[in-house]
């Protein structure tokens, strides 16, 4: 699904917000003025505002694994779209992931900003030059991007090949951008210049660890597992996590379920849950590791 698509989704959440908060008002009216044909008006008022209700919930993403495989590939002439999962968590009321693939010579769509939502980009293949109010920065495979609300942004393949890009767009229900500028702004981070921490049995490369517009913590990094094993012992915690396989395959359990993925599938474990993270087998496992309160 494109971005203008999504974007047009939120504005519609905001249209049927607005929706709800008229009817109530009409509702009111008609009741202190009761007359026959004023109820068969709220009547037919309380049902148009049973179905907006329903359409501007969105319902909690659910814990669990979503493979790459199987989603659905929507494209045109030189750009593919992918709709990974949509809906709210325990800490954000409006979460959505897509991917999007810009083939080769794909001309960049216009900068545009977003007026309350923030945006964690990662890239999970290809050569991409994005520019992020007046920076422009050249970024390959594994290099990531957190964008807060208001920053003109606009992204454009530079490679000799496709250029695939995750897109986790959300809302807390606790915006503050003051906490935002105050631990930096936006982050942009080249993976080719991030230091590895390695042990014999797996290495770890930090990116970012500090509170966003939306969060009051941000917590990403990759952990690499060389060996067949737990990446560490099944533990609870209260942010929402998400993992995003880069390599090799991997496993996770989640409330007792088990689930297992290869590069491109991500698994999400909801505040609370009991989970751990391993490699299923003696070939070497990469993945994204990253959550958020």
């Amino acid at each position: 699904m494109n971005r203008e698509y999504r974007i047009q989704k939120i504005e519609d959440r905001r249209d049927n917000q607005y929706q709800v908060s008229s009817i109530h008002t009409i509702l009111y009216i008609c009741f202190i003025n009761s007359k026959p044909c004023g109820m068969k008006i709220l009547l037919s008022l309380l049902f148009q505002l049973i179905a907006i209700c329903s359409l501007a919930q969105l319902t909690p993403v659910a814990s669990g694994v979503i493979h790459w495989a199987d989603i659905t590939v929507k494209k045109d002439a030189l750009r593919e779209g992918r709709k990974i999962a949509n809906g709210s968590t325990s800490e954000l009321e409006y979460f959505d992931i897509h991917a999007t693939t810009q083939l080769k010579c794909a001309v960049a769509r216009p900068p545009h900003t977003q007026k309350d939502i923030e945006e964690l980009i990662i890239i999970k293949e290809g050569k991409m030059k994005c520019s992020i109010g007046n920076k422009i920065t050249e970024l390959g495979k594994g290099s990531v991007l957190l964008i807060p609300p208001g920053e003109a942004q606009t992204f454009e393949n530079i490679g000799d090949s496709a250029l695939t890009y995750y897109v986790f767009m959300y809302r807390s229900k606790k915006i503050n951008l003051v906490r935002s500028q105050l631990a930096g702004g936006t982050i942009v981070i080249n993976a080719d210049t991030l230091a590895v921490t390695k042990t014999a049995t797996k290495s770890t490369t930090k990116y970012f660890d500090r509170p966003t517009t939306m969060c009051d913590n941000f917590e990403m990094h990759i952990t690499a597992l060389n060996t067949k094993g737990p990446s560490h012992a099944a533990h609870t915690h209260a942010d929402t996590e998400v993992i995003l396989v880069i390599e090799g395959q991997t496993e996770m359990t989640i409330d007792g379920n088990h689930f297992t993925g290869v590069a491109g599938d991500i698994f999400i474990a909801n505040s609370g849950t009991l989970h751990n993270v391993g490699n299923p087998s003696n070939a070497p496992c990469s993945y994204f590791a990253f959550k958020w309160r």
